[in-house]
């Protein structure tokens, strides 16, 4: 959760919304990192995760990542979540909760909807309060 939450610092940095994400091997290695970069890239689905997501399975020559965990300091948006289920990603571990935006625990769950392929094991709340805190630096700055 480390590296995410220093890819989210970066993101704001930029003047990205503060978010990380990193996906680890199954030897649990860090394959990629990466932090949200939707204004840079004028790409509304620049999400941390989209970009984590297809950089690993890049790299592991392969479109699904089975054997892979995604830690990412946000409670996921439906759109992440759905991608994380294409890429059948084995966990995924999640910083500060998104009552309004997230698609995990929050919204459309949709890990729970019939529809999805496949449900990764889910640990939220980790390191919570600072990945929350981030959050709420940054948004507080632009008002």
């Amino acid at each position: 959760m480390q590296l995410a939450l220093d890819e989210a610092r970066a993101a704001a940095a930029r003047g990205e919304v503060p978010v990380g994400a990193v996906v680890l091997g199954p030897d649990g290695a860090v394959l990629r990192s990466a932090g949200n970069a939707v204004e840079a890239r004028h790409d509304a689905s620049a999400h941390a995760e989209m970009l984590v997501l297809r950089a690993a399975a890049e790299a592991l020559g392969h479109t699904r990542l089975e054997d892979c965990d995604l830690v990412v300091t946000l409670e996921p948006c439906p759109m992440c979540a759905h991608a994380i289920s294409l890429f059948r990603v084995r966990r995924l571990i999640f910083g500060a909760y998104d009552p309004k935006s997230g698609g995990v625990e929050h919204g459309a769950r949709v890990f729970d909807a019939p529809s999805c392929h496949h449900r990764p094991e889910i640990i939220g709340g980790v390191r919570e309060t600072e990945a929350a805190a981030l959050l709420r630096a940054f948004f507080a700055a632009l008002r």
